[in-house]
């Protein structure tokens, strides 16, 4: 019988709502942010002997994201990620290190006023930073972007056997809710200005792009920001298939040449794959 010991642990605050208004002037900027911080680091003897000396609680955690936004703003949210980072592992000797992340929500301005704004219903940025002692990773994404093409997607070749029911077809309704991550090689990049490029070019490919199959169509969009953007060292993408199925409209002597369809939203076929570049 081995010795029980301790392994890996980590703690923090979760989802702490920042929301930050910029006054500088008359027209107003607002930022809305949920970030969730995890340190690392020599925490042995809070677990095994109660002892709380190094425990910087996870109220402390919350108010430190509050105060950091207030000294340094927000920005992109990967450079407050790092500040915050850096905060906690320069403050504290103990802390070796931690993951980072928050979602940034969209807003935009009703018909340009200067303070009124409407909670857009688009995608979700994400971001991350990971630190080990000095090594920092940061990492950018974005999840629940829906999308869909009526036309110019096929899925057709695959393997037929006694459970197969799946028809082939050569036009079809592609759709899905894009998640995707990918890693940055240093930690100071133009961030805001790099996400929306990745973004413009992630729809960009799906739009444009004949679709045999969402793989396909995935392994695309990877292979396009790789090749566009240096800074990138990998991304990986999860795109559930939101299925449409052609309603059967011949009971009611109507036919359906691909224009009335059902959207189901379970079972789904869920597809991921990471593109990277070779050393």
């Amino acid at each position: 019988m081995g010795r029980i010991v301790l392994a890996e642990n980590q703690y923090g605050k979760a989802e702490v709502r920042l929301v930050r208004v910029t006054r500088d002037t008359e027209r107003h900027l607002i930022e809305d942010l949920s970030v969730t911080t995890q340190l690392r680091g020599d925490f042995e003897a809070c677990h095994t002997l109660g002892d709380n000396e190094h425990v910087i609680t996870t109220d402390t955690q919350k108010n430190t994201v509050y105060a950091l936004a207030r000294e340094h703003g927000v920005g992109a949210p990967e450079t407050f990620l790092l500040t915050l980072a850096r905060h906690f592992v320069g403050d504290f000797e103990w802390v070796t290190g931690g993951t980072f992340s928050a979602e940034q929500y969209g807003w935009e301005r009703i018909a340009d006023h200067d303070h009124a704004f409407l909670r857009t219903g688009r995608e979700t940025r994400t971001a991350s930073v990971e630190v080990d002692g000095d090594d920092e990773v940061v990492s950018a994404g974005l999840k629940d972007c829906t999308v869909l093409k009526s036309t110019d997607s096929e899925f057709h070749g695959f393997p037929r056997g006694r459970f197969t029911t799946l028809q082939e077809t050569t036009d079809r309704i592609l759709a899905t809710s894009l998640t995707a991550t990918w890693r940055y090689a240093a930690s100071w990049v133009d961030y805001d200005a790099t996400y929306a490029a990745v973004r413009d070019t992630l729809l960009s490919v799906f739009a444009n792009h004949h679709s045999l199959a969402l793989q396909q169509t995935i392994f695309e969009m990877g292979k396009a920001v790789l090749e566009q953007f240096d800074a990138i060292t990998d991304i990986s993408l999860s795109c559930p298939n939101k299925h449409h199925f052609l309603v059967d409209l011949e009971p009611f002597s109507l036919d359906n040449p691909g224009e009335v369809f059902f959207a189901a939203d379970r079972p789904y076929g869920l597809i991921q794959a990471t593109v990277r570049r070779e050393p």
